[in-house]
């Protein structure tokens, strides 16, 4: 069993953990009544990573530690800022399986061992508030580490000080008593945690930036550096966004499979820059990742959408047991979808495919037109993808309402996408004409986004209504949902052409060239 919070922190030099006298008093400082010391108490933690510190180069931590309040397991993974997300699991001897599938986007399977031990001697002072809450707690440690892998060949000893923030604290009050620290002569530390500091001084080794090009082969200022610094982003989401996922927090799922979505668009609109040979069966990992995902998301938007209508059908007309048949339709096929999200990020498929995205980042296979200056390239590739849209588009308007014009408004929601996408790593060398087409694009896949949304609900309706009629219910509340959604669909068809015309101006993608 685990469980999380978030903790903001910041570490400080610190001259000494015995004479204290060079810290200055924080009373009356930023809302702090007073300070009031804790005592003292010993830590003993062991870090566990890769030989190749994989965790320690994505900036996150895992360790056991014994002694404290807060004795257990701890993975603590990287947030905004000065915040971090800590996981914390009972203490045992040997490592939970919870936290090590958590871990699992960054390790990408491979075995986790101690890597460095550090005990500290800790002096604990809470920083107390007018009204008696505690606001921060500063503590200053004098600190060991030594080497637990045979590349280490030291140990090490130094003196930090950290200041963390109470969990309802206000994130101002770390910059009034930073200021007031510097004022006094206390400054900030080089190293991020004490692990890096570890990691460095007892000989370790200092972990490589898991999305580094090796080499310089990537020319400053081009059209491939635009590309890989964009497809680089969204492989830190998608991994960054792993435990997430398996912890199933709000909205995780969704996002993780745009990640995905954004990497196969971009890695297809940018082929003159990234060889084809190399990103294609990327992209079909990709498809069959967001696949994965999407049976677990398009169950949470359908019931979503349902819900909603199903809550405001009046009193009156609310015949049969419409809510919990609702549930019921619900229960299986989101357990099924949940199962196969967790199923798809334990496979080996799935670590072969992050594994492929750490090469592609490493070793990118750049094609001639990668060393160009990326305005003509960005723009071509984006004007391209338009075109793919616009002809789809036609298609779909020519058609009459029916099952075929759904399906042809689906295939140009997927184009809109695509361009949208395309559209975002030129954003830099295009500037406004990018962005603006862009916003244009997304509001017509918006319109077309509601349409398919409306189409998948009348399927689900339909089904709905069919169990509700062998159960012996009534069908009358499905079918008034049903003809809502209906009237959706005829609307966002209505709205279509006028989005899509102001997206199709020919000054639009005349902008980019300019």
């Amino acid at each position: 069993m685990t469980e999380s919070q978030q903790e903001t922190e910041r570490k400080y030099e610190a001259p000494s953990a015995d004479d204290t006298t060079w810290l200055p008093d924080l009373a009356g400082v930023g809302g702090i009544a007073s300070v009031v010391d804790r005592g003292t108490e010993d830590l003993d933690a062991v870090y566990y990573d890769t030989v190749d510190l994989r965790l320690a180069g994505a900036s996150v931590t895992l360790r056991r530690r014994t002694g404290g309040t807060d004795a257990g397991w701890h993975l603590k993974l990287p947030l905004s800022g000065d915040s971090r997300e800590e996981v914390r699991a009972p203490l045992s001897d040997t490592l939970p399986d919870a936290l090590r599938d958590l871990a699992l986007s960054r390790t990408r399977g491979a075995e986790l061992r101690p890597v460095v031990r550090i005990r500290s001697t800790r002096g604990v002072r809470q920083l107390v508030g007018s009204q008696g809450a505690v606001l921060a707690e500063l503590s200053i440690d004098a600190v060991r580490a030594e080497a637990l892998l045979a590349t280490g060949t030291r140990a090490t000893s130094w003196t930090e000080m950290e200041v963390e923030l109470a969990p309802d604290a206000d994130p101002a009050l770390l910059d009034v008593v930073d200021k007031t620290l510097r004022k006094s002569g206390v400054h900030r530390a080089d190293s991020p945690s004490k692990l890096a500091r570890a990691l460095e001084e007892t000989a370790v080794g200092a972990p490589r930036v898991p999305d580094a090009p090796a080499g310089e082969t990537v020319v400053r200022g081009s059209a491939g550096e635009a590309v890989l610094g964009y497809v680089a982003e969204q492989i830190r989401t998608l991994v960054a966004l792993d435990p997430a996922v398996r912890r199933d927090v709000p909205d995780s799922v969704h996002k993780m499979r745009v990640a995905a979505r954004r990497l196969r668009s971009v890695l297809r609109s940018y082929r003159p820059v990234l060889d084809r040979k190399t990103t294609d069966p990327l992209r079909k990992e990709l498809k069959w990742l967001g696949g994965e995902l999407g049976a677990e998301r398009d169950q949470e938007v359908l019931l979503a959408r349902l819900s909603t209508k199903v809550e405001a059908v009046p009193a009156e007309l609310a015949f049969g047991p419409v809510s919990a048949r609702l549930q019921i339709w619900d229960a299986d096929k989101s357990s099924k979808a949940r199962r196969r999200t967790l199923d798809a990020l334990k496979s080996d498929r799935y670590l072969a495919l992050l594994d492929s995205l750490t090469t592609l980042t490493e070793r990118p296979p750049l094609r001639a037109k990668a060393a160009r200056k990326p305005k003509k390239v960005t723009a071509k590739a984006i004007v391209k993808d338009y075109g793919r849209l616009s002809a789809r588009m036609t298609h779909a308007l020519d058609l009459s309402p029916g099952p075929d014009r759904d399906r042809a408004l689906h295939e140009a929601r997927k184009a809109a996408k695509r361009t949208r996408y395309a559209t975002e790593p030129a954003r830099a060398a295009l500037g406004k004409p990018a962005k603006r087409l862009g916003k244009r694009v997304k509001a017509v896949q918006k319109v077309l986004g509601d349409h398919q949304d409306s189409v998948v609900a009348r399927d689900a309706l339909r089904k709905i209504a069919l169990a509700a009629h062998v159960a012996g219910e009534t069908g009358f509340v499905w079918g008034l949902l049903y003809g809502q959604e209906q009237a959706v669909a005829d609307r966002r068809e209505r709205e279509l052409p006028a989005v899509w015309a102001d997206a199709s101006r020919s000054g639009l993608r005349k902008a980019l060239d300019h």
